[in-house]
């Protein structure tokens, strides 16, 4: 029998004392423990309950090396492995670095921009990540190298936001920003893999019926606001999506739409109304727009802030009893894709979506079904 089917040693990272270390994660088993021992500046941690060394290269060598056929090693939590963003624009975040420097409020250290950069961070991700750890480390002052922050105070900070009800989003935030720096920036993977993140909460998606997406549409006199909710529920856009569409984006030959860089770096493919096409002709001819299909009066890109403007006011207008969003226009269009029978499949690769779990999630709203069942009172 190989023993290395039957041995197993995960490698963590640790801090202790504000040294890194390397936690060696096994089952009691006394082979493993009589190699270990020979491991110089071993010790026993009670806080993590198991065997660490020191960081370093050297240390790490030694490790591979003991334990080849006695072992199996475990990495995967161990050494970085996620891939650079190469689809999206070159990011800076030279806005930040460049406020004037106040003593009651720490920055962000250099190394973190630096990565935001290099990985081509989308910049509302950087922004989200920037404003999140500079929270974290500023409600811990007194530390002054963050790497010296327990587990513990980190839990202890989770804590505090939850007793402020901060939102499950606000706190997923807050954790994502600090594993940035911790497993990302200091190459630490699985640092902290004994925090917790909020139970996620499983919600339906909001929907409204095709008859209230066609009166939205149709009340509209501006025909760029018709193009515009036209486009984000006919081809199933998100805001930032419809926001960043190119003229040369829409290939009315093949009746579809190009969406570049989207949300995980991909491109994908959605479909073009032969109605709407009709009014984006007669907006192009209007408009005239140059770079991007829907412009600001200067030229640059259109704001999102005005998109979901149209959408609400649209709704409001035609009088739908609940808020409704770019985004709801995106799940109607999936939900009634569904209804109509298109294969689950088709509608995960329309939307984007890397796993069909996130896709199915349509099936709870969609009402095709319930219409053959007898309600009891009927």
């Amino acid at each position: 029998m190989n023993p290395t089917k039957e041995r197993h040693i995960t490698l963590k990272h640790l801090v202790i004392g504000g040294e890194r270390m390397i936690g060696l994660q096994f089952y009691p088993d006394k082979v493993i423990h009589a190699m270990v021992k020979k491991f110089p500046g071993v010790k026993w941690s009670h806080t993590f309950q198991m065997v660490v060394l020191p960081n370093n290269q050297k240390i790490l060598t030694a490790i591979f090396e003991t334990f080849k056929g006695v072992a199996w090693v475990n990495t995967s939590s161990f050494f970085v492995n996620r891939p650079v963003n190469s689809g999206n624009e070159p990011l800076s975040v030279d806005a930040y670095r460049q406020r004037p420097k106040n003593p009651k409020w720490k920055h962000c250290p250099e190394e973190f921009y630096q990565k935001l950069e290099i990985r081509k961070y989308a910049l509302n991700t950087a922004k989200i990540y920037i404003s999140m750890f500079e929270r974290f480390i500023n409600h811990f002052k007194e530390v002054e190298n963050p790497m010296h922050i327990s587990e513990q105070q980190v839990k202890q900070f989770l804590q505090h936001l939850v007793q402020e009800r901060r939102s499950d989003s606000y706190i997923n935030q807050a954790i994502n920003a600090i594993k940035f720096y911790y497993e990302v920036v200091k190459e630490m993977p699985n640092r902290f893999y004994d925090v917790e993140r909020p139970i996620k909460k499983e919600t339906l998606p909001k929907v409204i019926s095709k008859e209230s997406v066609f009166k939205m549409i149709d009340c509209c006199s501006n025909i760029k606001h018709r193009c515009i909710i036209g486009l984000l529920y006919s081809a199933g856009l998100r805001r930032n999506e419809l926001l960043n569409l190119r003229l040369e984006d829409i290939d009315s030959e093949r009746m579809v739409i190009v969406i570049k860089n989207s949300k995980g770096n991909k491109d994908r493919l959605t479909l073009l109304s032969s109605r709407l096409l009709k009014d984006l002709r007669k907006y192009y001819q209007i408009h005239k727009p140059k770079h991007f299909l829907f412009e600001a009066p200067n030229g640059a890109r259109y704001s999102a802030a005005s998109v979901s403007k149209i959408v609400r006011r649209s709704a409001e207008k035609v009088k739908i009893n609940k808020r409704v969003t770019p985004h709801v226009l995106r799940h109607s269009f999936a939900t009634h894709l569904l209804e109509s029978g298109t294969d689950l499949r088709y509608i995960q690769t329309l939307l984007g979506h890397n796993s069909s779990r996130t896709t199915e999630i349509y099936t709870h709203v969609a009402v095709n079904g319930l219409a053959s069942i007898k309600n009891p009172l009927d």
